[in-house]
């Protein structure tokens, strides 16, 4: 049964945030913590350093908690009828049928083998459909092929997201139909790519942008009101920041940076910006089984582990950090909060849900993280939140 939020349990969360703000981790924090009706929301430090204090409706780019939102809109259309989970993606996406695998991740673009199968709408759901980010790729003494490849084709998906340089979307899923597969459909797990493909193919099945299609099948009915591909509110915008040695760099303004304008690819991976209390809002869709809007059986797949042993090895790793994976998001199967789900941001925000002990914890900063480990700060508030429970 869900329990309330303890007073004191409140008061060591916003301790834990002020905390880390106030040693310089981080120039600010908005962190809610909700659990039932309750909802506490810390506010600490500013968008920018010397800037304007944090508020609760700050803006944060979301960077891959973006993809969860993506799965959710694909699984509500398929609760629609407008495409099924098994079906090979070649009639949204022709740019990815009849694929060629490359024989080995690190091989030559020409030394490839023909595809075992299609690639379907559940592989890109579950990360499997062949291309993606591995550990291999950043762990190889010099560029793969592939790799070098898709750096020229400006496609930014086995990196950091980048709106200003990717090219529009058509020309993007063309480019990246150019390219081999890493891996044969439904053999392992690659991270990223998956996303960006939904969104591709979900805006052709609903005849719509996929701004379009997310603000009209999730955002408008769940009142998410300041989620988007972009803002015109720079001034709720936080400034983001990446760790030197010589202290916090700007990666990217508020006012002229990636975020302020629309993109030309509208970006199912890593493209969105919002606020904790639109991200509270789209936790209780699931929390509710989909809410009318996904079907139970599509929310419960979405909220559970989906890969075999085989298709979560080296190259999950440390992504999934002995986690199993669902749709678009990572889903705890192990310890004591075994059944929480959510995906972080590697732009600064965690995103958790607990059906358990229905408690969802999100976390905003403006600070990349350093490695596929969320930094100190989102651990930490995260404890303090499930510490903050009453028994």
């Amino acid at each position: 049964m869900p329990g309330s939020l303890r007073h004191e349990g409140l008061e060591s969360f916003d301790e834990t945030a002020w905390r880390h703000v106030s040693s310089g981790g981080v120039p600010g924090v908005v962190a809610l913590v909700a659990s039932g009706d309750d909802v506490h929301v810390s506010t600490v430090g500013a968008l920018s350093l010397g800037g304007a204090p944090v508020e609760r409706d700050s803006l944060f780019r979301i960077a891959s908690v973006t993809k969860p939102v993506t799965g959710a809109v694909t699984l509500a259309l398929a609760t629609e009828g407008l495409l099924t989970l098994d079906e090979p993606v070649d009639r949204l996406v022709p740019e990815l049928a009849d694929r060629r695998v490359l024989r080995r991740p690190d091989a030559a673009l020409d030394d490839t083998v023909p595809a075992a199968r299609a690639i379907t709408v559940r592989d890109l759901l579950t990360f499997t459909f062949g291309f993606g980010a591995s550990m291999g790729i950043f762990m190889a003494e010099r560029p793969w092929p592939i790799v070098e490849a898709e750096h020229s084709l400006a496609l930014h998906t086995l990196g950091p997201p980048d709106p200003v340089h990717q090219p529009e979307t058509d020309t993007w899923i063309a480019r990246l139909g150019s390219l081999p597969l890493m891996a044969q459909p439904g053999e392992t797990w690659l991270y990223n790519t998956g996303a960006s493909v939904l969104g591709v193919l979900i805006a052709r099945a609903a005849g719509a942008s996929l701004s379009e299609l997310l603000a009209s099948r999730l955002f408008q009915p769940l009142g998410m009101r300041d989620t988007s591909m972009w803002t015109s509110q720079v001034d709720r915008l936080a400034t983001a920041y990446t760790a030197t040695p010589d202290g916090l760099k700007v990666w990217d303004v508020a006012d002229g940076g990636g975020w302020s304008k629309p993109p030309p690819f509208e970006d199912g991976a890593a493209g969105l910006v919002s606020t904790v209390d639109d991200l509270l809002a789209f936790a209780r869709l699931l929390l509710r089984g989909g809410d009318g809007i996904i079907a139970p059986e599509h929310v419960a797949a979405m909220t559970t582990n989906q890969l075999r042993p085989s298709q979560a090895g080296a190259d999950a790793a440390p992504f999934l950090l002995g986690r199993g994976w669902g749709f678009c998001q990572s889903v705890l199967t192990k310890g004591p909060r075994a059944g929480a789900f959510g995906w972080n941001g590697g732009l600064g925000t965690t995103w958790l849900v607990d059906p358990v002990r229905d408690l969802v914890v999100i976390v905003m900063t403006q600070r990349l993280f350093a490695s596929p480990d969320p930094p100190q700060l989102h651990v930490d508030l995260q404890d303090a939140a499930y510490a903050a429970l009453d028994a």
